[in-house]
């Protein structure tokens, strides 16, 4: 398999979770880039908020032009995510990479859990 292959792959994957779940596609996108393209450890956090905001974009067209955007109950969630978004890429990458797989991780079995019960 190709590298491009493997990039598109692992960014159709995390736009198609984006897109029926509304979040989650970092979730899918972090063990991808790792796993498919054998990016290092350091540069995969980067790299995927790199990689959704695009995803988010297009969501946010689809939403629109399909059931519309409820704004009313997302624009009071708009300052708090700008900041949490604008520190975690200031000082993300102080914090050691194992930590931010098992924080993912973590978030990951709590998201599940949470769904399932």
């Amino acid at each position: 398999m190709g590298r491009v292959f493997r990039l598109t792959l692992a960014g159709a994957g995390a736009g198609a979770v984006a897109g029926l779940f509304g979040a989650g596609g970092g979730m899918v996108l972090v063990p991808l880039l790792g796993l498919l393209v054998r990016m290092e450890d350091r540069e995969i956090f980067p790299a995927s908020v790199c990689i959704i905001l695009p995803i988010c974009l297009t969501s946010i067209l689809a939403t629109c032009f399909s059931s519309g955007i409820p704004w009313q109950e997302a624009l009071p969630y708009l300052p708090g995510s700008a900041l949490g978004g604008y520190l975690a890429g200031r000082w993300g990458r102080r914090i050691p990479t194992v930590w931010l797989h098992r924080g993912l991780g973590a978030l990951i079995i709590w998201g599940g859990v949470r769904y399932l019960c």
